[in-house]
């Protein structure tokens, strides 16, 4: 196969994905979350398989332990929960309108220190930037209603999700297996080792960085309780829910318990102390979760990371935001492939000289 007759084929290849995936999106929400699931407990599963255990019966003890720890969850945490998000609900309210009766103070404080201009120009960029960042969130909250959060959708993805990771994970060695037999035998290492490669990242990323978010979440929520801040655990989850967005998630967290930590002390004291949480937990996140869970393989950007979420969310919704990274880290992979070999082609290097013709 020529390079041109290689490059069409690709190209027709993405080109059929990317259809495909706008055709099904609506229904490909349970599929993905599974194959997510059964990548992420394959290991488990491949532990109980070298200790003589056939694969289903690993992958139904897998999963098992999986869902009874999800349901132990649910039924200790989401009342509480649910009860924290009706109260914040009501208290947001109080929460913005003393923050607007204290607001011409703050203005006032300004005005004495900074020209009146200015502080009216930062007025117009916060209330922008606000308006801008309150309409993404809803629109994020509506998309993920319409692409899989509908009721229907929701006992779908329920029920659909845990079947799909089964037989992923009761057929993963035999699926590597069957693919592998299809790669072209002459360009099959190179394709194993760029398969390595993004197998390293993905495994890097989702289950790296889903053990940080876990972490994190716990440590906001427990710290923001024992200091006492009302909805201290639904702002703690949050924070380290959305920390797989770089830096996104601690200024979430940050902003919100920092407006109700004033809101219900109404001191600075309390503010700060919530706010030094938050610095604190990104120290942990960075120097020691990050490095040590996740680690350098991933090879991604922050801004990489942050450019695909919104490039997917904005193409294919919710659906997108979840195929964001791993595609970006199979982008990033074939880039630094394709980088590596264009610096070893002699487009780069440049051709060598021809030699002298010995006849003149």
């Amino acid at each position: 196969m020529s390079a041109r007759e290689q490059i069409l084929f690709w190209s027709l290849a993405t080109a059929s994905f990317l259809l495909l995936l706008i055709l099904f999106q609506g229904i490909l929400l349970p599929f993905i979350v599974g194959l997510a699931v059964a990548y992420f407990l394959d290991p488990f599963v491949d532990y109980f398989e070298r200790l003589g255990l056939p694969r289903a019966i690993g992958a139904s003890m897998v999963l098992g332990g999986a869902g009874l720890i999800v349901i132990a969850l649910v039924l200790l945490v989401f009342p509480l929960l649910k009860a924290q998000f009706s109260s914040m609900a009501e208290g947001l309210t109080f929460v913005i309108l003393d923050l607007q009766r204290g607001y011409p103070k703050v203005l006032d404080n300004l005005r004495e220190i900074v020209d009146e201009q200015v502080v009216m120009e930062g007025k117009r960029a916060l209330l922008g930037a606000s308006s801008t960042l309150i309409n993404w969130f809803l629109s994020l909250l509506g998309g993920a209603w319409r692409s899989g959060a509908g009721l229907i959708n929701i006992l779908g993805l329920v029920v659909m999700t845990p079947v799909v990771a089964w037989y992923l994970l009761r057929d993963w060695d035999r699926l590597v297996t069957r693919i592998d037999s299809w790669l072209p035998r002459e360009h099959r290492s190179v394709i194993l080792e760029q398969a390595s490669l993004i197998n390293d990242a993905l495994a890097s990323f989702v289950r790296g960085q889903a053990t940080v978010c876990l972490i994190m979440a716990v440590i906001y929520a427990v710290l923001l309780e024992l200091v006492g801040l009302n909805y201290g655990l639904v702002v703690g989850l949050i924070a380290g829910v959305t920390s797989f967005i770089p830096y996104v998630g601690a200024a979430i967290g940050f902003f919100l318990s920092t407006a109700l930590a004033y809101g219900q002390f109404g001191e600075l004291g309390p503010v700060i102390l919530v706010a030094a949480i938050f610095f604190v937990g990104q120290l942990i996140e960075g120097n020691i979760l990050t490095p040590k869970l996740v680690g350098g393989r991933v090879g991604l950007h922050a801004v990489w990371i942050v450019f695909s979420l919104l490039a997917g969310g904005s193409l294919f919704g919710f659906v997108g935001m979840l195929l964001a990274v791993p595609v970006a880290a199979v982008i990033g992979v074939l880039a630094r492939f394709l980088l590596k070999r264009y610096l070893e082609s002699s487009m780069y290097q440049g051709r060598p000289a021809d030699p002298p013709d010995s006849n003149q």
